[in-house]
């Protein structure tokens, strides 16, 4: 339809229209996700969509990011490097997304901050990279963390492996940042606790074979410590298995999986622990997050980065309304004070309660669904630790503490 309007214009009128023009053309908040939906890291990828796309999905039925809906794209990593860099490209330039949920993989993520992210200023945040190298990177602040650094998941585990009376330990690790990262970490913790590292080696993904690695850390007597992905990780258990290599098992994060035990078989597994970022569960922004997610997606699976995943997505959407704009930068620039210690605590499922609280100019602290979301001056969060355990097949968690540095 089109619109006549009489040759002079008062200027009431002109400022009307161009205020209504420029309310027409307001742009949504649109949020990539770096996902890998395929590769090393598939068994996460999906789920940790689903947590985006639940936050995505709780912010819209509030009323959107000022007024308009969030767009979520989502771009798959294939668990490479390369891929990761090439995806994260096209999230930034024809996406044209005001920020970036991941990836997971450290080996990915960092690639990603240094040649895309930090060079475009787009800030990125990950739910699941835990290498120790991402807080002192130089990304131009670009790159968060949901989740607590390995230096804080070595010592974890090092402290549950002392309490299990183990004195000696073989570390086998996948050969990237996340594994190289957190294999220092552990052997630092467990050493200093007086424990023993009898081989550490670090393996290659996409191998058909890693008798030679097995071979190379095993004494015949102590359990295998395993940092790895699942794809590769069950093809390194299945041959520990058969050739003797070992029969007792440790785990970190990324090898907490079911589809490990299924495809493996329980009986191996049983009595096999590991540690994982946990948040506790007794607290009512957990407990909204669990009920809110069987909801839309059914029972959750006991996977660790889901909510770290949906609160990145609320943090982002928080620091676009505090800033009043989604711009990329702005939301950079506004990602810490929607964590005012000082301000009215907001937790998952309060988003429209959070957009009253700014508009009325007042501060918030955003207490999210995996805990306190407080970054610090590297981006990085601090955050409790899951002591877990295999039992009849089921990952069971035995505590969630904080570890001693």
């Amino acid at each position: 339809m089109m619109i006549k309007t009489p040759s002079r214009i008062s200027l009431v009128g002109a400022a009307w229209l161009l205020a209504m023009t420029g309310a027409a053309q307001a742009e949504p908040l649109r949020v990539g996700a770096l996902m890998p939906m395929t590769g090393d890291l598939q068994a996460y990828g999906e789920s940790s969509r689903n947590g985006v796309e639940l936050a995505i999905d709780e912010i819209n039925a509030a009323g959107g990011v000022m007024g308009e809906p969030v767009v979520l794209e989502v771009s798959d990593t294939q668990t490479e490097p390369q891929s990761g860099v090439d995806a994260a490209q096209r999230l930034v330039s024809v996406q044209n997304v005001s920020a970036i949920v991941g990836a997971l993989s450290s080996g990915v993520t960092i690639p990603v901050a240094s040649s895309v992210t930090s060079v475009e200023g787009v800030p990125q945040i990950s739910n699941a990279s835990t290498s120790p190298v991402m807080t002192d990177l130089d990304d131009n602040d670009f790159l968060f963390r949901t989740t607590p650094s390995d230096a804080f998941q070595g010592v974890a585990l090092a402290a549950v492996a002392r309490d299990e009376g183990v004195d000696q330990v073989a570390v086998l690790y996948i050969n990237n940042d996340y594994g190289e990262g957190l294999a220092n970490a552990f052997s630092d913790a467990f050493e200093s606790a007086g424990g023993e590292v009898v081989g550490s080696a670090g393996y290659e993904p996409g191998l058909a074979s890693y008798r030679g690695d097995l071979s190379a850390v095993s004494d015949g007597e102590a359990p295998l410590l395993l940092i790895g992905y699942p794809e590769n990780g069950q093809t390194i258990l299945r041959q520990a298995l058969e050739g003797g290599y070992f029969s007792e098992f440790m785990f970190t994060d990324g090898m907490k999986s079911p589809q490990i035990v299924e495809n493996l078989g329980a009986q191996y597994l049983n009595g096999s622990f590991g540690t994982a970022a946990e948040a506790r569960d007794d607290t009512d922004a957990a407990q909204h997050f669990k009920t809110a997610y069987q909801a839309a997606f059914g029972e959750l699976p006991p996977v660790p980065y889901i909510d770290t995943a949906y609160d990145a997505v609320y943090s982002i959407a928080l620091a676009a309304l505090a800033g009043e704009s989604v711009e990329p930068v702005s939301i950079r620039d506004h990602l810490r004070a929607i964590n005012d210690p000082d301000g009215e605590v907001v937790g998952p499922g309060e988003f429209a309660r959070a957009a009253e609280l700014l508009a009325a100019g007042q501060a918030i602290n955003y207490e999210g669904a995996s805990g306190s979301v407080d970054f610090d001056a590297n981006g990085d969060v601090g955050g409790t630790f899951a002591d877990w355990q295999i039992q009849d097949g089921e990952y069971v968690t035995r505590r969630i503490f904080v570890p001693s540095m």
